[in-house]
């Protein structure tokens, strides 16, 4: 059985150096004075939790295991989207799990910082698994950064995480995800989200770093009329990672839309796959699929799989993909303005993979962008 064995914190600071450093990379910050909350779990336990005083009537967060007894109702919410039985990932957090985060954006909420979680693990061979549930309610507007990482030590992991997100009508919520896994950490992310009237869903996904194996498919039910789903991704695969990647969109309401855009760099011997499903059960929803990719490096291997399915009249659906190498005349051009080849690769990719596409905080895209910056994309 999964048990709790630390206490919790009283301050982020107290965290050792080497593991805010960690965090910060995934965009959790120490100054929480410019977060609206903080959430931390640590290998099996929720080690901190605390709301700023600015929002302290806009915001319920805690422990998923701590609302299911504390919130009778939560229990219509969990396993709702997500099916326990889907795979033996799933079954596993449905058997035995060690919390997740819980966030309530109260109704008419408008949380104008940032909420940030970490899910960490510190020890070495951990299987962690968590559950966590995000209900943005009506007419609430909000902006989740989500951090998952693994401690520099940790030779070897596995993360299993469920996550359920329901945004009520006329609710905002951008959700902005970002991965530091290390080379042989197992991913396996299951999430769903329910998209009500007049509301919106936008999700970020940033991957810089290599990982053994990861594979994440979430689905937006956007059953609302004139709901809107947006999931953005920024993948750079390394060294012999494998990464399953993609979206689907079910679009329900009427006047419903989606956008699915995912940019991928397959470098040394990585795998991506990158996978896109629009599914059009009403009339008058639209929808846009776009995947881009570039190979860097004759073992790698990227493949772009677009899916459209129409039920109805109607319907407006499209796609493009497009994967390739760098062209020899770009890199001969910025050559010919005094770079070097290599800074002529770097200078392309890092113009590629633009984390404007995302619409992170400007804080957290000056982190990024700087640290893409120092990124060593050569081949």
């Amino acid at each position: 059985m999964i048990k709790p064995k630390d206490a919790k914190l009283t301050s982020l600071r107290d965290l050792p150096h080497e593991i805010l450093k960690s965090i910060a990379e995934t965009g959790v910050i120490e100054n929480e004075n410019e977060r609206s909350a903080s959430f931390l779990h640590m290998d099996q336990t929720t080690v901190y939790d605390k709301i700023n005083e600015m929002f302290q009537d806009q915001i319920i967060m805690m422990d998923t295991k701590e609302a299911l007894k504390k919130f009778d109702w939560l229990e219509q919410y969990r396993w709702k989207l997500v099916d326990p039985d889907k795979d033996e990932f799933t079954k596993k957090v449905a058997d035995d799990w060690s919390g997740g985060y819980f966030f309530w954006i109260q109704k008419g909420a408008k949380i104008t910082f940032p909420l940030q979680s970490c899910l960490l693990i510190t020890e070495n061979r951990l299987e962690q698994r968590v559950h966590n549930i995000i209900i943005a309610d009506e007419g609430s507007e909000a902006h989740i950064i989500t951090g998952c990482v693994q401690h520099a030590d940790v030779d070897k992991a596995d993360h299993i995480g469920i996550s359920e997100i329901y945004v009520k009508d006329n609710a905002e919520l951008h959700f902005s995800m970002i991965h530091h896994w290390s080379e042989n950490t197992l991913v396996r992310p299951r999430s769903a989200i329910e998209v009500g009237n007049n509301a919106i869903f936008i999700s970020n996904y940033l991957s810089l770093h290599p990982v053994k194996n990861m594979q994440m498919y979430p689905t937006a039910f956007n059953n609302g009329v004139n709901s809107k789903s947006s999931f953005n991704s920024i993948i750079f695969a390394d060294k012999q990672s494998m990464v399953d990647i993609g979206s689907k969109v079910i679009l329900n309401g009427e006047g419903s839309s989606a956008d699915i855009i995912s940019r991928g760099i397959s470098k040394r011997k990585s795998k991506i796959y990158a996978r896109g499903k629009l599914v059009a059960n009403t009339p008058h929803c639209k929808g846009h699929l776009e995947c881009l990719g570039l190979l860097l490096g004759g073992e790698t291997m990227m493949a772009a799989i677009p899916e459209l399915e129409v039920n109805v009249e109607g319907a407006e659906l499209s796609h493009e993909a497009a994967v390739g190498k760098i062209a020899d005349e770009e890199i001969q051009y910025l050559m010919t303005r005094g770079l070097s080849e290599e800074e002529a690769t770097s200078a392309i990719i890092r113009g590629f993979m633009d984390t404007r596409i995302l619409g992170l905080p400007k804080d957290l895209a000056a982190e990024v962008n700087q640290y893409m910056y120092e990124m060593d994309f050569g081949a």
